[in-house]
């Protein structure tokens, strides 16, 4: 099947992710790439806020020991197709559910990763792939998707009204019922939209930029940078001639308790924390610094 534009016979840039419709895109919402397009476009602020605010009720829940209200909150990842992203095999159907997710969410939360969620090093959505198994791209992409659906709804209306293409003959819209994360509330509430419909099924557009092959903050980013650089620093000596030297990371990932995965992002993170060095405000600076907006990235135009 084509992509969107050719589907609908849209010529030229078009300020959304143009994807086939009929297939999953190998591309992932990436929570951390819409919040650094927060500076420029409204709907990238309406789902910043979002994301602050469902994870700021999460964390109240768990501070408070509220299990039941926790889960609540975690358990409404229901499976979605609307954006056309991601990969079917690995999403909620393919991890046993969004049940299962939402219980591996709140146990790390609980227990794992509670002490860097107390002491404020845990503060967004795009820090949870860093240390939870199973939460990598796909996943987030997904629960990303879910938690913003109200803004990538709007941005959807808006390029309707822009495109009239999107009503053109043999093309349609139709009013969908979908459960949408309502910040002012600070729960999940079910309200009306209208998307177009493609291919039969109703199509969410995503804007430019907002998604990824790979997440931005990555466990495996995170691991190959800030992880194995604090451990070059703890065992860096000072030669006789003042330099500063440092075993090379291919080395570290071969000693005990420094190998690749989450439990040596996490036992790292705390013991940097004990130091006080904040390795995941580190991780952020350095993403941020690194990034720049993708090549015909159009937020802007929406803003």
């Amino acid at each position: 099947m084509p992509q969107i534009t050719a589907y609908y016979g849209i010529p030229g840039q078009v300020p959304f992710l143009d994807v086939d419709i009929a297939v999953d895109n190998r591309m992932f919402l990436d929570p951390h790439a819409i919040r650094l397009h927060g500076r420029s476009s409204m709907f990238a602020m309406s789902a910043n806020e979002c994301t602050e605010t469902f994870f700021r009720e999460v964390t109240q829940r768990v501070f408070s020991g509220d299990q039941q209200g926790g889960l609540e909150l975690l358990q409404r990842f229901v499976e979605h197709w609307e954006t056309r992203l991601g990969l079917a095999k690995n999403n909620f159907r393919g991890h046993g559910g969004a049940d299962d997710v939402g219980l591996w969410i709140w146990r790390a939360l609980t227990t794992d990763i509670n002490a860097l969620l107390q002491v404020g090093v845990l503060q967004q959505v795009e820090d949870l792939p860093l240390f939870i198994e199973g939460i990598d791209r796909d996943i987030t992409s997904d629960i990303t998707t879910r938690i913003i659906f109200e803004p990538l709804a709007d941005f959807t209306a808006e390029m309707v009204d822009r495109y009239p293409q999107f009503r053109g003959p043999g093309h349609r819209l139709g009013r969908f019922n979908c459960r949408v994360w309502d910040s002012a509330a600070m729960a999940w509430k079910i309200k009306s939209f209208q998307l177009p419909e493609a291919d039969e099924k109703p199509l969410l557009l995503v804007p430019s930029g907002w998604a990824r092959p790979t997440l931005l903050m990555s466990a495996v980013r995170y691991y190959e940078t800030s992880v194995l650089g604090y451990a070059q620093l703890e065992r860096a000596i000072v030669s006789s001639t003042g330099k500063l030297l440092k075993t090379p990371k291919g080395k570290l990932m071969t000693e005990p308790g420094l190998g690749r995965g989450r439990v040596t992002n996490l036992n790292v993170t705390r013991r940097a924390h004990a130091k006080n060095d904040d390795l995941v405000a580190k991780f952020k600076s350095f993403v941020d610094l690194k990034w720049t907006p993708p090549e015909g990235d159009s937020d802007k135009l929406v803003a």
